[in-house]
């Protein structure tokens, strides 16, 4: 997808937070700020809707190493990879994550950032309901040139990007002396390729090329993609993750299903009485009984199974939020059949009545039938951004009653 919400996350919950949602085809800003922190964080969960989220997280945290493995290195080697690290680093490799670069040569590129660290990270963006497939330190989205140093300023900290894997983020009062003393280590000016307002350096071995003085966030936005890695690996790769709403509404939509597949057999049965048919079906129906509702150990007869159901879906439509996703669904049975648009992904809000839905269809005309239809049964409707896929289109939808 063309379109990205890209979130720079701070260090911990009280440190404010940048956002973007950047179009690589447009190659410009749809929306961007800054958020005071990580309680705010939920306010972007309707921006995200059905783009990619890249986060980009403080290079600070990220300590950026390498270690030298033979050519055909195998799982046992990388597996040693803490063991050999474990002198040049401060905290015991037990509380450390060792995440995996490219490898050039014999040089195997490694990020060690604390277990902890990612914990943080990993649940701001839980309780802001939003999920993310890749994540890298910012210093590593910093423009790489040639010959040079690049030099970005993100809110108070600043980020200096030397060579593909060596790269650094934290505050002038340490990093700007850091650069100076590099400046005099070196025959020829230290060149920088500044993409914030040139700081004052007092070393005239310093050469400061201006680049364009873009938003930071959108220098980043452009050009994270150039490094491939993701912090997203081994134990902390990103899985699929449902909602509690879209469980309960599954659960009640199988529950439907077995009830109706029930009904059915029912009256199969009282036309046929073919006892091998029936036995199949009653088997069928006792199997999907219990993969819906596992825990129930009380199983009986199809009759029996069907009151069973029903009591069950009483329960979901006690329960808070069930009663409205049920109804809500069941009126918008006749918008479904008619536009043969397809809900992938739903969402129910209770304290504002309104389901979200990313849904796909076979065009732009299905998505328009939709709408009319759900209009009439009462409900109003408010579709995000059209986008095409595969042999069709897909949108975000939300449906207020």
């Amino acid at each position: 997808m063309s379109e990205k919400l890209i979130i720079r996350l701070g260090s911990h919950v009280q440190e404010s937070i940048f956002w973007i949602v950047w179009s690589d085809a447009q190659q410009e800003i749809i929306a961007s700020g800054e958020l005071p922190d990580a309680s705010a964080l939920a306010t972007l969960a309707e921006r995200a809707g059905n783009r990619p989220v890249v986060t980009l997280v403080p290079g600070r945290d990220v300590t950026l190493t390498s270690v030298d493995l033979p050519a055909r290195a195998n799982r046992k080697a990388l597996a040693a990879i803490p063991f050999m690290l474990e002198d040049e680093l401060s905290d015991d490799i037990d509380h450390l994550f060792f995440a995996l670069g490219s490898k050039q040569g014999n040089q195997q590129q490694v990020a060690v950032v604390r277990h902890q660290q990612m914990q943080i990270w990993l649940e701001m963006l839980s309780d802001a309901g939003l999920s993310s497939h890749t994540m890298l330190p910012d210093c590593l989205a910093v423009p790489l040139h040639d010959e040079g140093l690049s030099l970005l300023q993100l809110g108070e900290h600043w980020l200096v990007r030397q060579d593909h894997w060596l790269a650094h983020e934290g505050e002038a009062s340490w990093l700007m002396p850091m650069l100076e003393l590099l400046a005099k280590r070196q025959e020829q000016p230290l060149q920088l390729h500044c993409y914030s307002p040139a700081p004052q350096f007092t070393s005239s071995h310093i050469h400061c090329i201006t680049e364009p003085l873009d938003a930071p966030l959108q220098v980043l936005a452009q050009h994270y993609a150039d490094t491939q890695f993701n912090l997203l690996q081994g134990e902390y790769k990103t899985k699929p993750v449902q909602s509690g709403n879209w469980r309960k509404w599954r659960l009640a939509a199988s529950l439907t299903g077995i009830a109706l597949l029930a009904s059915l057999t029912d009256k199969v049965l009282q036309i046929t009485a073919l006892d091998n048919e029936q036995q199949t079906i009653q088997t069928q129906i006792v199997a999907e009984f219990k993969k819906a509702l596992p825990n129930n150990t009380r199983v009986g007869d199809a009759r029996q199974i069907r009151s069973q159901i029903k009591a069950e879906l009483n329960r979901l439509q006690q329960g808070g939020s069930g009663v409205s996703v049920l109804a809500m669904l069941n009126q918008l049975g006749d918008a479904f059949a008619q536009s043969q648009v397809k809900p992938q992904l739903i969402r129910f809000d209770a304290d504002r009545a309104e389901l979200r839905m990313q849904a796909s269809a076979a065009d732009i005309a299905a998505l328009e039938r939709f709408k009319q239809a759900a209009q009439r049964a009462g409900f109003s409707i408010e579709q995000g951004a059209i986008n095409n896929r595969d042999n069709g289109v897909i949108s975000t939808l939300t449906v207020r009653s």
